[in-house]
C-alpha cells in the first residue's frame, strides 16, 4: 500500500463541541444571562480552538506525507487526499470565522435571538448549533423558500 494511501483517523471535527455539559436553567432565570453568556462562550472557545488544532494537524500531514511518487497512480491517490483535506479546512475555516461573529454577538448582548423575528432561539437549540441565527420556526421557513428558489 502506497504511504499515501494511509490516513489518519480524523474526528468529524466539526460536531466535537458536543463536548459539555447541557445548561440546565434555573426557575424564573432570565434568558441568556452572563452564567447563559458564559456557557455558550466556552462550547465556542473550545470548538474553535479544537477546529484550529485540526488545521495544525493538517499543516503537518502534508509536509510529512508530501512525496513524488513515481507512480501516477500513487500520485492521483495523494493529491486527491490532499485536496479533500484542503476542501475540508476550507469549510472549517468559514466555521471559524461565523465562530468569531457569533463571540461579537455575545459580547454584544445581542446572542440568542433571532435575526428575522427576534424571539429567543432557545438554549437547547443554541446547544445543538452554537453559531444559530434564527429561530427554528424561521430557519424552516428559509428552507422552504430555498427548496422552492432552488426547485
Amino acid at each position: 500500500m502506497p504511504k499515501a494511501a494511509k490516513k489518519p483517523a480524523q474526528k468529524a471535527s466539526a460536531s466535537e463541541f458536543k463536548n459539555f455539559t447541557p445548561y440546565k436553567p434555573k426557575r424564573g432565570e432570565e434568558y441568556m444571562n452572563e452564567k447563559q453568556q458564559e456557557h455558550f462562550r466556552a462550547i465556542l472557545l473550545r470548538w474553535k480552538s479544537e477546529l484550529m488544532q485540526e488545521v495544525d494537524r493538517t499543516v503537518t500531514h502534508m509536509k510529512d506525507e508530501a512525496a513524488n511518487f513515481p507512480d501516477p497512480a500513487d500520485r492521483a491517490t495523494q493529491e486527491e487526499e490532499f485536496s479533500l483535506e484542503l476542501r475540508t479546512r476550507d469549510r472549517e475555516r468559514k466555521l471559524i470565522k461565523k465562530i468569531d461573529s457569533t463571540m461579537e454577538r455575545i459580547d454584544q448582548d445581542d446572542y440568542g435571538f433571532c435575526d428575522a423575528c427576534g424571539v429567543e432561539i432557545g438554549i437547547k437549540r443554541l446547544e445543538a448549533r452554537p453559531t444559530a441565527n434564527l429561530c427554528i420556526d424561521c430557519k424552516t421557513l428559509d428552507e422552504i423558500k430555498e427548496k422552492q428558489e432552488l426547485g
